[in-house]
């Protein structure tokens, strides 16, 4: 049944949901985290080698640096995992968490009209409930119902969901006498039960992006010695993947990560000149990426096992898809411990996989490192009329500064747009939630944000043809301007010109006491 409740409803307690609760505190909020621990893909779905992808100092909160920061290694999964705990119970976040507790369905039960979307978006706290949550313990069948006026749905793209390939008849997993799992489920495995799962197996891990890059490693370590079998990382689409953060002896920021660097990229809201500059120095973005192409193309055999894609790096970058690869990656490929097959389609036979070329390959446990469907998982639960307001005819989930739907009423959503330093993206936007919340400023007009929205879909197809990703890496610095503006603080957030021009923006140059009007 619907009691009295506080008045905010934070669904998830990854990266955004922690973020969202401290800056929120102020209203006591619900966390609502279907797990029995914070950090969400961190914690449920990396394996135990996954690193970091970026410098630690690059992730990391604004008013909590890592106590070694300066540290150049990336820190480890069980690191992280550590440093949200600390952050957590450093400013008593766990306090406001409700672990084991699944949001099975919301339910909008909001002022009549609201639902028309017509005009403006509206206070989020409007003094009476807009939202009911259905909630189901994990030692319970029983859902109970909870009513807020605000929901804040962290719940992310990651993890939870995994996206299993569809296959025509007898050629699924049923056809296959072996073990398939997702890497989801993978993930869920300690070191010793993965190293005897993939111990003297023929194994196959479908997928080439950051889960897979991580796991066929793990094998081959696995399957060391006489009686070793080799890994085979199939592969339907390739990108580009990055040994570590220096390009030909210069560091890795220069390129993309600092004001002028991010000048020659399409932004949003872009003047006639603007866009006139972007047409001249569109040259410049094939300089950039192929400078780093022909590094990477010189440090990692990416042509020596046919791994070099066919789209530029600039591509990846503005799709959040580089990934950064193990050490000993390409060492294990070279021992022949990782093997590569390139394909456009596959399926199962009795005895393991099966190409379109008419190849086909044993293998005794398939590991699916095919990603997740984030957007289901939430339309899972998002009730009518608003289910279908969560995908965009692009393809993207319309969101008004990464944060807001325009056609959803008394909800944001944290950890949906994705930048090279998501940590820093999610704390910055609850950061501008917390204002919006006590009314420090308004919104525009639904219209205006819908319009405002098309415009940065436009500005990451033209990046990428990979948009559909929803990342916003190449104009990121731009995006976090207007946030800062929108809640009355210096965009501008460096002490000098020169540091503004060429220094990466970290969580650093957002506290709240740096640089404001």
């Amino acid at each position: 049944m619907v009691g009295s409740q506080p008045r905010i409803a934070i669904l998830g307690a990854g990266i955004s949901g922690i973020a969202a609760a401290k800056q929120l505190s102020a209203y006591n909020p619900v966390v609502f985290e279907a797990t029995d621990t914070i950090g969400g893909v961190w914690s449920h779905a990396s394996s135990y080698s996954t690193k970091l992808q970026t410098p630690r100092c690059d992730y990391e909160f604004s008013d909590f640096p890592w106590p070694d920061r300066d540290n150049s290694s990336f820190p480890s999964q069980t690191e992280i995992v550590e440093y949200l705990y600390a952050y957590a119970k450093h400013f008593d976040v766990l306090r406001f968490l409700r672990f084991e507790s699944k949001v099975v369905e919301l339910r909008f039960i909001g002022e009549p009209g609201t639902e028309e979307h017509l005009g403006e978006y509206g206070r989020l706290l409007t003094g009476g409930p807009s939202w009911e949550v259905a909630v189901q313990t994990s030692d319970s069948d029983i859902v109970e119902w909870y009513a807020f006026e605000f929901v804040v749905v962290c719940i992310g793209k990651y993890g939870d969901c995994p996206r299993i390939p569809t296959f025509t008849a007898n050629r699924g997993p049923e056809a296959f006498k072996g073990k398939v799992m997702h890497s989801l489920d993978y993930c869920k495995l300690n070191r010793g039960e993965a190293s005897q799962l993939l111990r003297g197996k023929k194994v196959a891990v479908v997928g080439y992006k950051k889960s897979a890059i991580d796991i066929a490693p793990e094998c081959a370590e696995a399957n060391q010695g006489a009686d070793g079998q080799p890994c085979t990382m199939v592969i339907r689409t390739l990108h580009w993947t990055v040994p570590h953060y220096s390009i030909w002896g210069l560091p890795f920021y220069l390129f993309y990560s600092t004001r002028s660097s991010q000048f020659i990229h399409e932004r949003p809201d872009q003047s006639f000149l603007r866009n006139f500059a972007c047409f001249l120095l569109s040259p410049m973005k094939q300089v950039v990426s192929r400078i780093i192409e022909s590094y990477l193309l010189w440090q990692i055999p990416l042509e020596k096992y046919g791994l070099k894609p066919d789209h530029p790096f600039k591509e990846d970058y503005g799709s959040c898809q580089m990934a950064i690869l193990p050490e000993n990656f390409f060492s294990e490929a070279d021992q022949g411990r990782i093997r590569f097959k390139k394909t456009s389609k596959w399926w199962f036979f009795e005895n393991g996989l099966e190409f379109d070329d008419g190849s086909k390959l044993e293998a005794d446990v398939v590991i699916l490192a095919t990603g997740y469907d984030g957007k289901n998982k939430l339309k899972d639960i998002m009730p009518q009329p608003f289910r279908s307001f969560i995908e965009g005819i692009s393809g993207v989930m319309p969101l008004y500064r990464s944060t807001i739907n325009p056609m959803i009423p008394n909800m944001a959503f944290v950890g949906y747009a994705e930048t090279v330093s998501n940590l820093q993206a999610a704390e910055l936007r609850c950061k501008w939630l917390a204002g919006l919340t006590a009314d420090a400023f308004k919104l525009p007009s639904n219209n205006e944000m819908l319009d405002q929205i098309a415009k940065e879909v436009e500005a990451m197809r033209k990046t990428t043809r990979f948009y559909k990703r929803h990342c916003i890496s190449t104009f990121s610095i731009d995006h976090n301007d207007k946030l800062c503006e929108d809640m009355g603080w210096r965009s501008w957030r460096k002490h000098n010109w020169l540091s503004e021009a060429f220094s990466p923006y970290t969580s650093q140059d957002y506290k709240e006491t740096s640089l404001t009007k």
